[in-house]
């Protein structure tokens, strides 16, 4: 039996940097998996889309795909705009399609944001820190806020630092103001940290605010790291799993 296909369904972005790290996220997926058949998405803003590549594996034989969503948090895209596209594509080429649940924020992502905060600080010579701030996107849903919040939260207690979580959009604070708020409660040494999956407009703008705010060092996305791609791995796992119909899991009960 073919195992399921696995699509890594990103945002997308007009960013030609964002579909380049996607991709080559996705190729480490592949290459930690030879055996399995993977692929790369996008929503919007940038191809392939994901119907392309759904159409594309039913040419080929496939007649499952389980769906990981590239997201961090659960907010509008993981709740209405995945679904309905994975409900669209399956009807349309009579495929059975599992949608996982979205990357969000594992603890290992902290590793990652460590390396790429370490990174920073070397390029710029920083070697005192009194204060960390995290970014991330930013949305409408305060519940996908707070997931940043604890997020800032763990990473700044590992380090033993003050930290504030920022965001880039559609919530308070930005990054500049987070920076703004450590500096005036007398702190100098203030680096960025990054929760953003890929480069584009909202983390270069967070970046570029942040150094104008006085901020020493702002580190990269988390970009393509090992740790990411066992978490997509991880989700595909529960998802092919999904897809077995219970009569085939108890067959041999």
């Amino acid at each position: 039996m073919t195992a399921p296909a696995l699509i890594a369904l990103a945002h997308g972005s007009r960013d030609p940097r964002s579909a380049e790290t996607i991709n080559a996220l996705t190729e480490v997926v592949a290459c930690m998996r030879p055996d399995l058949r993977v692929e790369s998405a996008f929503l919007d803003l940038c191809g392939p889309s994901f119907d392309e590549v759904v159409e594309r594996l039913v040419a080929e034989g496939f007649s499952e795909i389980v769906v990981v969503p590239l997201l961090l948090t659960e907010a509008y895209h993981a709740k209405v705009d995945v679904p309905q596209a994975a409900k669209a594509a399956s009807a349309k080429h009579d495929v059975r399609i599992e949608v996982t649940k979205v990357l969000g924020i594992e603890g290992t992502f902290l590793n990652v944001l460590d390396r790429r905060l370490r990174e920073a600080l070397r390029e710029n010579r920083v070697r005192e820190l009194d204060a960390l701030v995290l970014t991330g996107a930013g949305s409408s849903d305060p519940m996908a806020n707070a997931m940043v919040s604890r997020a800032a939260r763990a990473w700044g207690a590992h380090h033993k630092l003050p930290t504030i979580a920022a965001f880039a959009s559609s919530a308070p604070p930005a990054a500049s103001e987070a920076v703004r708020a450590h500096r005036a409660d007398g702190r100098r040494h203030i680096a960025v940290g990054m929760l953003f999956l890929a480069p584009g407009v909202l983390p270069d703008r967070a970046k570029e605010l942040a150094l104008e705010a006085g901020a020493v060092a702002v580190a990269e996305p988390l970009g393509v790291a090992d740790e990411v791609a066992e978490v997509i791995l991880a989700r595909y796992a529960v998802g092919a799993v999904d897809l077995v119909p219970m009569d085939a899991l108890f067959a041999d009960v």
